[in-house]
């Protein structure tokens, strides 16, 4: 494979595994192989309803409901053990599997194949909402902790005084990813050089505002509440707002952090009305209008400030002192996504 990317060496280790994980066993009841699938994440048999915990332990908790293979229901010892012995088994089998991709004596294309089969299958039962046109391949799961919604419109309207984002309005529609979610966590950071200071969210439609304590140093968080506990796949809409004070916090960028399940990507109705995925509107100050504006995705806070050269399709044009833009591919967990803003004294750099 000395030809071979790193992310295709990656699928072949990871398709050998799930290809010998699968074979552990006599039988779909095997002790062992329920185990590994529970250990490695791979897709669930019809009686575990809920996705995969995030903890092996959890994860072996949930083999509970496999009545016929695990009948001492009273500990996870019977899981523990037989994830050992799985291991035991699994390890020389993998081995033997690398040794002869390694001599050439063996086609790794059907690894590959079987690994992008997996994850995209993984994918579609863990995370119901993901786009179809997504796969496997570069989706990024939400972290532990990560908010359990599902972004289906994110609308956020920002209008400048000076240099300011002195007014945010922001909508949003979301599916519920657990049961009982019965609030939204919301921060709104000033400035743009990265510091933590945060101003209040307040409610707007839809949700209450609730004050949230935060540890000192870290940003204030505004919890906004809904009416009522949503269920899983339930919808929600609601709308919050925030005013920035100071009007010397200057802004360089609009951003917004995926905390949650990622957005869906964008679509318009009629060519300009959001109806899915992110949207990023800024209304400027008449008196102090911006020489550049371009979205960026997943790029870090130095390469947001490169202006890209003329002719880029990320470029935004101002009209009538406004820019807007909808995000057209999924947003990410763990990923940002925004508008780059440059002033006029930005070019002396």
């Amino acid at each position: 494979m000395k030809d071979a990317t790193s992310l295709t060496r990656a699928e072949v280790v990871w398709g050998l595994i799930v290809s010998e994980a699968r074979q552990v066993g006599s039988s779909a009841n095997a002790k062992e192989r329920n185990a590994l699938l529970a250990a490695f994440r791979l897709p669930r048999r019809a009686e575990i309803r809920e996705p995969w915990a995030a903890t092996l332990g959890a994860r072996f908790g949930q083999l509970k409901a496999l009545k016929e293979v695990f009948t001492h229901q009273d500990s996870l010892t019977p899981m523990t053990r037989a994830w050992t012995r799985g291991l035991r088994i699994l390890v020389p089998r993998v081995a033997n599997g690398l040794a002869a991709l390694s001599d050439g004596s063996a086609d790794w294309g059907g690894y590959v194949e079987l690994a992008r089969t997996v994850e995209d299958e993984v994918l579609r039962r863990e995370y119901p909402n993901l786009d179809p046109e997504d796969s496997a391949i570069g989706f990024k799961a939400p972290t532990e902790g990560a908010q359990p919604v599902f972004l289906e419109l994110f609308v956020t309207t920002v209008f400048m005084k000076q240099r300011a984002a002195y007014r945010r309005i922001t909508e949003r529609l979301i599916t519920a990813q657990a049961d009982n979610l019965d609030g939204y966590t919301a921060a709104a950071l000033v400035g743009w050089t990265g510091d933590q200071a945060a101003i209040p969210v307040n409610a707007l439609w839809g949700c209450r505002a609730e004050r949230i304590a935060s540890p000192p140093g870290e940003p204030a968080l505004t919890k906004l509440a809904f009416p009522r506990p949503l269920m899983r796949d339930e919808r929600h809409f609601f709308s919050s707002e925030a005013f920035e004070a100071d009007l010397h916090e200057e802004r360089r960028w609009i951003n917004v952090e995926i905390d949650h399940h990622g957005i869906a990507p964008g679509r318009l109705l009629h060519g300009e009305i959001p109806v899915s995925g992110l949207t990023i509107r800024v209304r400027f100050d008449p008196g102090c209008l911006p020489v550049a504006c371009w979205w960026y995705a997943e790029q870090t806070e130095r390469q947001r400030r490169v202006r890209p050269a003329e002719g880029d399709p990320r470029l935004l044009p101002i009209i009538d002192g406004s820019v807007q833009h909808t995000f057209r591919q999924r947003c990410h967990p763990r990923e940002n996504y925004g508008v780059s803003i440059a002033w006029f004294d930005d070019l002396a750099h």
